[in-house]
């Protein structure tokens, strides 16, 4: 059994797939790997007995095991049957099978990660098998899946290619963190549909690289969509054909980008794109400074695009039809907070212009925010011709106002410290959809300017819900549907206080606790010392 477990971490070694699969020696002179391996020759179980490729697996009588005990992974399985067997662990000769074509990625993906054989679509079964299928279920959550180790060999098994992929991950972590998959039938699935990582790339450029290693680690989490805001005052930060005059010198190229999107969707994670207007605009203002709002005294308001301008409408519509080109996913966020024409305590007099628009578009009644409103509107019908789903910030929707924030507009909740500040049940009493974003919990502002606070792992761990949408307080179960999930957000208000190493370790914690919160609100059954302990023995 140590000889098949050398040689399987020699031809990882050999691949070039630096996982850890096979643990270090843990200061005894015997590694983790070689411990079970021990185990199972001693109980009449190992990757010979359970079946070279051609045998059929003999294990020893089924009294002679244990009964296998629940995998640990992150996020934690919410299912697992037990069963008593030698469970299952990866050997040279073993293969990864797919029952069809469309799970070629997924399988080819889990046997590099392994050191399997990837053998294809096949129809026979050997010893050792990792075999992926597609069951179809209908009315099933396509994320969930069933992984079975039985008799040697793995079946995962998912009405999705997402569900399915989740499996491997699971299968990749159990492998990771104890070195071999407990015999018995893992069922598992999310409670959130959304589970979310956005990254501020305007403020401080990124690395290509960089992103592309976060969404290998939000993959293996079962994370399902990146958030990337790339236009902001302080820049815009994707190349542009349409407006090129308005891209920072430092930016990502559209094949940088094109290779992070084909990344993602390799691992069943959408990016969502967001150019946040009609404030935040300034990199756009500084090359078009004549759409730059100005107050009754003619003074510049900073990041804020005059919505009463034709132009203004134009080249943002010609931004998100061009982007929408870039990002095929189906999610996309609009934006919409902190428009600075609202922040002042009477709108209409310090912006006569704005007000004047309002009531020639809207009627004699009309106001500033019923003028934002529409500008909102207008833009979600931009990005919904392309087929994507709108979603803005909680304070770009106004109370008391003729002209309503379109029904189908998700809520990006992440604050209410804006003015006018409305509680998350009102948007939920609306019938809303709402994403949590909650800025006391999992808000990582760069250089903590203001009231913020790194968030740490174990708060939100023990501490957050995906209910717990503002403050530290709840809202009700009966609103749970309408949450939609979560999404941990880096801002980088202060760029250079850290590095781009320093925030990848900053989020590590935060991003494994919040995932699980995502996929299981209820309390974890880990306490957080051994969830932390977890996590060190899975990376």
């Amino acid at each position: 059994m140590l000889i098949a477990a050398v040689a399987a971490g020699a031809l990882v070694a050999a691949s070039g797939v630096a996982l850890g699969i096979w643990a270090t020696s843990d200061g005894d002179g015997t590694s983790e790997g070689a411990t079970a391996a021990s185990s199972a020759d001693r109980t009449g179980g190992s990757d010979e007995a359970a079946g070279t490729a051609g045998r059929s697996p003999s294990p020893s009588p089924t009294r002679s095991y244990p009964l296998s005990r629940a995998p640990r992974t992150i996020p934690a399985v919410r299912g697992h049957t037990a069963e008593r067997g030698p469970g299952w662990r990866p050997a040279r000769s073993h293969r990864v099978v797919v029952a069809d074509p469309v799970l070629a990625d997924e399988g080819r993906l889990i046997a590099g990660e392994l050191g399997l054989a990837y053998a294809g679509e096949k129809d026979d079964r050997r010893a050792g098998d990792l075999r992926l299928e597609l069951n179809r279920d209908a009315g099933v959550n396509p994320e969930s899946y069933t992984m079975t180790v039985r008799g040697g060999r793995v079946t995962v098994s998912a009405p999705g290619e997402a569900g399915v992929f989740y499996g491997t991950r699971t299968l990749k972590q159990e492998i990771r963190g104890a070195g071999s998959a407990p015999e018995g039938v893992v069922r598992d699935e999310p409670a959130k549909q959304r589970r979310g990582f956005m990254l501020d790339m305007a403020r401080k450029h990124f690395s290509a690289g960089w992103i592309e290693d976060r969404i290998r680690e939000l993959g293996d989490l079962k994370f399902n969509e990146i958030g990337l805001h790339f236009s902001d005052d302080q820049g815009f930060r994707i190349e542009s054909d349409s407006h090129p005059e308005i891209v920072s010198s430092d930016h990502l190229t559209k094949a940088q980008v094109k290779k992070i999107v084909d990344l993602a969707e390799s691992r069943h994670i959408t990016v969502v794109p967001e150019i946040d207007s009609p404030g935040h605009l300034g990199a756009v203002i500084a090359a078009h400074p004549d759409l730059q709002l100005r107050n009754a005294d003619g003074g510049a308001v900073r990041g804020a695009i005059d919505i009463s301008k034709p132009e203004s409408a134009r080249i943002v519509d010609d931004l998100l039809n061009e982007f929408a080109g870039l990002f095929p996913g189906g999610q996309w966020h609009l934006g919409g907070d902190e428009y600075q024409a609202l922040v002042v305590s009477d709108p209409e007099a310090s912006f006569p212009g704005l007000a004047a628009a309002a009531r020639e578009k809207y009627g004699p009644g009309a106001t500033v925010e019923d003028l934002t409103t529409g500008w909102l509107n207008d833009r979600a019908a931009t990005v919904r011709a392309h087929d994507r789903t709108p979603r803005a910030w909680n304070d770009g929707f106004f109370r008391d106002t003729s002209v309503k924030a379109d029904e189908d507009i998700r809520v990006a909740y992440w604050t209410g410290k804006e003015i006018g500040a409305r509680q998350p049940a009102e948007y939920l009493s609306e019938g809303r959809e709402v994403v949590n974003y909650n800025d006391e919990f999992l808000y990582y502002v760069l250089g903590e300017p203001l009231t913020f606070v790194y968030p740490t792992g174990q708060r939100i761990y023990e501490q957050w819900n995906p209910r717990v949408l503002r403050g530290t307080t709840a809202v009700s179960e009966r609103h749970d549907e309408q949450i939609l999930g979560g999404s941990l957000a880096v801002w980088c208000d202060l760029p250079r206080s850290q590095t781009e190493e320093q925030v990848a370790a900053g989020i590590r914690m935060p991003l494994r606790a919040t995932v699980q919160k995502l996929w299981d609100p209820d309390r974890p059954e880990l306490s957080w010392s051994e969830f932390r302990a977890l996590a060190d023995r899975l990376d």
